[in-house]
Parts: C-alpha cells; structure tokens; sequence
C-alpha cells in the first residue's frame, strides 16, 4: 500500500489518483481563545479568600498586583512565542520533545496530565460551596455526589460536541461568572475604606499556604499551548489573545479583592466569602 495523499492510496501497487481533502477550518478565533486561557489559568476569583487568610490584606493585594508582572507575563510570552513556533495540539509536550527528545517530552506529558486531572478535580467542588452559599444544597451523602457527576457530565458533553462548542460556550461562562463580581463592585465601591487595603499582621501569616495559593491562582499559562493546533492565524492571533488574558485574569482578581477587603476588611475570608459578601452588598439572591 502506497499513499499518494491525504485519505490516497494505492492497492497492489498501482497509484490511484484523487484530490487532496480541504483543510478544515480552524475553529477557534481571539475571542474564543482568550475566554479558554482564562479558564486553563483563572475562572473567576473563586479561590482568592485563602490569600487574604494565609497572608493578610495587604500582602494579597500587593501578591496580585506584583506577581502577574514578574510570573505570569513572562510565562504568557513564553508560551506566545513557543505556540506560534510549534502550532499543533500537543503545545508543551512538543517543545520539551523537541530539546531533550522523546522519553522527557513523555515525562512532560504525563505529569502534566496527572496534574491536571488532581486540579480540575477541585473545580466541582469549589462551585457547589460557591452556590451553597447562596440556595441550600446537599453538603453530605450521595445528593452531594450526584450534584458532583452531574456537573461533571454537563462538562464532558460539552467537550464531546467539540472545539467550536466548548470555545463559545467558554466565553458565555466567563461573561456568566464576571457579571456577578462586576455588579458586586459597583455597588460595594462606595462603601470601600481604603485603609482597610493596609491591614497587615506579619505573626500571623502562613507563607507556605500564602505562596502556594499566589501561585495556584497565577499558574497554568503554557496549558493554552495545547490549543495552537485548533487557532486561526496562530502568529497573530495567540500573542494578543495571551495579552488580552492576562490583563482579564488580573483585572478578575484584584478589582473583586479591593473591594471586597475595602468593604469588609481581612477577617473571615475563607472559600465562599466572595458570595457572603456579595449578598451582604447587594442583597440575598
């Protein structure tokens, strides 16, 4: 058997000719891509509280506003430039393939995938506690989990209707999630107290817990790379798309964080006081 083209071949040795398929049209564009790097890197500030409670205020603050120039830029150019260097599917993989060769672009791979299934495992739950705050759930026993498959299925049948689905789906979650947290800003901005920003207790800090949550809430850019195969005009398309996230990601984080420190000052945050303090701003829902 010989190929002579994509889907071409030639059967006891003789050539037979066709035409080539045509190249199918990449289903993602800026917008698409920009709202799927927010969700490989961020998804909201859902997660931010355990800043304020292993730090303080202050160093919270100052963490989201110093962290994304000094990590997040220089890795969201990395992955701009490696991306458009190597526009296929399998994004870091293949850059670590093409350095070092194929046993540690396995092991890039693998650990790779391994933390992903450990950190999107989180998600779920992180959403349930998010809405339990707001309408009573289960919090125990099988109705919990039931909640848990069903939102796992939803999102598994969005991946299996494709690229294209899953791109534009992304963008109306994002604008889902945000809208809340923009609401809750304009109407909790006059209520700031810009001296609460300050509030600083240096004994009490856990840096451990504090750097781990700064870097878990920063981390994950070179995910987008795995996309590049699937972008239109890669080249001009992922480096505007890596900046237009990364000014999201940053903007999504700290402007709910200033007012919400403003507001209430640095006592009690734990995961869920965003949607406390929503309701304590803007009314129960």
């Amino acid at each position: 058997m010989k190929s002579t083209g994509i889907g071409c071949f030639s059967f006891q040795w003789r050539e037979v000719e066709c035409r080539k398929r045509p190249k199918a049209v990449k289903p993602l564009t800026f917008l698409p891509l920009v709202a799927l790097i927010f969700y490989d890197v961020s998804g909201g500030p859902f997660g931010i509280e355990d800043a304020v409670s292993q730090g303080s205020p202050l160093l919270a603050i100052l963490g989201f506003l110093i962290l994304p120039l000094v990590w997040s830029v220089p890795e969201a150019l990395v992955t701009a430039e490696l991306a458009t260097a190597f526009p296929e599917n399998a994004g870091y993989v293949a850059w670590v393939t093409a350095a070092f060769g194929p046993a540690w672009g396995f092991q890039e791979g693998f650990w790779s995938w391994l933390s992903g299934v450990t950190d999107n495992a989180v998600y779920p739950v992180m959403i349930l506690t998010y809405v339990g705050e707001l309408v009573s759930l289960p919090t125990s026993g099988w109705p919990r989990v039931a909640l848990l498959l069903a939102l796992n299925a939803g999102l598994a049948y969005l991946n299996y209707r494709g690229l294209h689905v899953v791109g534009h789906a992304a963008v109306a979650m994002a604008a889902t999630t945000l809208l809340p947290f923009v609401v809750m800003a304009a109407l909790g901005l006059p209520h700031v107290r810009p001296e609460r920003w300050l509030e600083h207790d240096g004994s009490a800090v856990r840096w451990r817990g504090f750097v781990n949550v700064m870097f878990w809430n920063l981390n994950y850019w070179d995910c987008a790379s795995t996309l590049a195969g699937e972008v239109r005009d890669p080249a001009r398309t992922f480096p505007r798309a890596l900046a237009a996230a990364v000014a999201l990601v940053a903007g999504a984080y700290l402007v709910p964080l200033l007012v919400g420190v403003g507001v209430a000052g640095g006592v009690g945050w734990e995961l869920g006081y965003l949607a406390r303090l929503g309701a304590r701003v803007g009314g129960p829902v």
